[in-house]
């Protein structure tokens, strides 16, 4: 009987021997494979050179961030390799860096914005980018702009060039504002979903799709008064960097259509009789002209230049292993969630265990928090602002510099701060609380599915499958008051208030940062590096370096990142590019997958879904 088990065994290992066989042969197929192509890019790269009187191509794609999400060491080299990509995020400080080194480097002349493939970026982000690029033409040096299409964005930064080229078959695209949400109220009562609502302030909007079909009276004044106020910014900044008339950059349909038969129906054209852009020329124009005005490369037929890639790889500092007295920095970027979360977002207990190690480094003197968020969970938020309490009784000053957006709960964790900078087009306040919970018992019962049950008390039997009773709902309404109460008070302890001066501001009603400087929620005007200066002062420190605190990546992440990116420039365009309808659908998950994220312990949030602007 012993032949049996034996044949059986012989099977098992054939099998296995095939199987492993297999599996070691792909194996060795990727990783020498990829190891080829390793051999291949370093046999094949040559030093970076930049040559006298050369270009600096601003060539920025995707977005701009103040932090870079966490993604995939793979998905990000595919994404943000040395050549960019419009699915890929990019530094806000890098580009500043970059743009200030190229001031004081007597190699660069002129600086090009190639902006084809720049997406998200708030306008306060874009005015810090012009600042610097106002100081580098301040230092006597050009700047450039080339495009064959500008949108809003795009247009904004192409502002601050001393020429805007435009491509004979291009246009500019100058829309204005907006701000459109969609209602569910109708949707939610044909599926027989009951929407609980529980919310402080007049103007908190978040919840309001699930409760009307159509923009509260309250939400469609503050939204229009802010819409108004960040646009005259806007406006302000390019008609005084074009010299025109703010009135003539977006024209209502008559005056367009005038405009438009003037050029004959040609938009390039009108673009020029407009004075948005200087002069039309194609790629082979332009060329020519950046041959006459920095000369030829020694090997190709372009211009003499260097992308912004590569020159930020030549520029980096290296670090530095004598540590001194520095002004810590730490992003807060993105919702508010509670817990643990990675790079690019914020957690409560990840956030503000990067603010304890701040505290505990002791070359840390002082600390500029970067906040960039729309807020999320009151816990959360709560808790990095204790921690931040915590920072400051510890002898080390902080400093809140705003981004783009710092309201509900990013003003939350602000408030506490020895000083507040915000830039003019700063979203900011949204003080105000909600709640909400959806259950689904009449939707269910439609379909004859039933709940019922026993508990020991009400509390117990709470279930998205039965419904809120009018006591439990008071009771949850209470605490959302109370949350209300805890908001509205910290700000007036903090900014120095009385309850009722905050609750006149508050409300859940969003600011600009210009108009939050008059009523007192911040402090002074200016981005980062002012807010940086302030840290130092306030620490007395004269002499100091900058240091970012952040998640680092573990060693091994770092080596896969750094290995896919030095050879993603040889994978096919395909693979870093996402089609159009890869975008459609994450820009339509995109909110769903945030509400799905919210996990404040006790349901209630902090939070500002009225604060995208389009």
């Amino acid at each position: 009987m012993s032949a049996n088990p034996s044949f059986f065994k012989r099977i098992c290992l054939f099998i296995w021997n095939t199987l492993n066989g297999i599996r070691k042969f792909i194996l060795n197929l990727i990783f020498f494979g990829f190891l080829a192509i390793i051999l291949i890019t370093i046999g094949s790269s040559e030093d970076i050179q930049v040559e006298e009187n050369s270009a600096l191509v601003l060539n920025l794609a995707g977005s701009i961030v103040d932090q870079k999400q966490q993604v995939d060491p793979i998905e990000a080299a595919l994404k943000q390799g040395n050549n960019g990509s419009s699915d890929g995020e990019i530094l806000l400080a890098d580009i500043i860096y970059v743009i200030d080194n190229a001031t004081h480097d007597n190699r660069i002349s002129t600086i090009v914005l190639d902006l084809a493939e720049l997406k998200r970026a708030g306008i306060s982000k874009l005015q810090s980018i012009g600042d610097a690029l106002n100081r580098f033409k301040e230092s006597g040096k050009k700047v450039v702009a080339i495009g064959n299409y500008y949108e809003q964005n795009q247009y904004f930064l192409a502002s601050f060039a001393d020429t805007i080229y435009l491509n004979p078959q291009g246009s500019v695209s100058l829309d204005g504002l907006s701000m459109y949400n969609q209602y569910f109220k109708s949707a939610l009562e044909k599926l027989k979903i009951k929407a609980h609502i529980f919310r402080v302030g007049t103007f908190k909007s978040a919840v309001e799709p699930y409760m009307r079909d159509d923009m509260s009276d309250a939400a469609r004044e503050a939204s229009s008064a802010l819409l108004a106020d960040v646009w005259q910014s806007y406006t302000q900044t390019v008609a005084e960097n074009r010299q025109i008339d703010a009135n003539t950059l977006v024209l209502d349909s008559a005056n367009y259509l005038a405009q438009l038969d003037k050029a004959e129906g040609d938009s390039a054209t009108m673009a020029i009789n407009m004075k948005w852009v200087d002069t039309l020329a194609t790629d082979e124009e332009f060329r020519k002209v950046m041959l006459d005005t920095v000369g030829k490369e020694k090997s190709g037929d372009s211009f003499k230049q260097v992308s912004f890639y590569d020159y930020l790889t030549l520029v980096t500092p290296l670090p530095s292993f004598v540590e001194q007295d520095s002004v810590g920095i730490i992003v807060a970027s993105g919702t508010i969630l509670n817990g643990n979360q990675p790079a690019g977002q914020i957690g409560g207990d990840s956030t503000a265990e990067l603010l304890r190690k701040a505290r505990f480094d002791k070359h840390i003197k002082a600390l500029v928090l970067r906040v960039d968020s729309p807020g999320g969970s009151a816990f959360a938020s709560e808790q990095i602002r204790q921690e931040l309490l915590t920072l400051k009784a510890a002898g080390k000053p902080v400093v809140v510099s705003m981004g783009s957006l710092a309201a509900s709960g990013g003003y939350w964790i602000s408030a506490s701060a020895d000083y507040i900078f915000a830039t003019p087009t700063t979203l900011t306040g949204s003080i105000g609380i909600f709640g909400m919970i959806t259950t689904f018992e009449d939707s269910l019962a439609s379909l004859g599915i039933h709940t019922d049950g026993v508990s020991t008390s009400e509390w117990a039997g709470l279930s998205v499958t039965r419904t809120l009773s009018p006591q439990i709902e008071s009771v949850i309404q209470r605490h959302i008051e109370r949350g209300y109460l805890d908001f509205i008070s910290l700000v007036a302890k903090e900014r120095k208030m009385t309850l009722e001066q905050v609750d006149s501001i508050a409300q859940g009603r969003v600011w600009s940062g210009k108009k939050a400087l008059e009523l007192g929620l911040v402090d002074e005007l200016g981005d980062i590096d002012q807010a940086v200066a302030k840290a130092a002062k306030l620490a007395d420190l004269s002499l100091f370096d900058t240091r970012v605190i952040e998640q680092e990546l573990t060693p091994e992440q770092r080596f896969v990142q750094q290995m896919f990116a030095s050879v993603s420039a040889y994978l096919p365009a395909s693979l870093s590019h996402s089609t159009l309808l890869e975008q459609m659908l994450a820009q339509w998950t995109g909110s769903l997958k945030t509400i799905a994220a919210f996990n404040d312990p006790n349901h209630v949030y902090v939070y500002c879904d009225s604060c995208a602007i389009n």
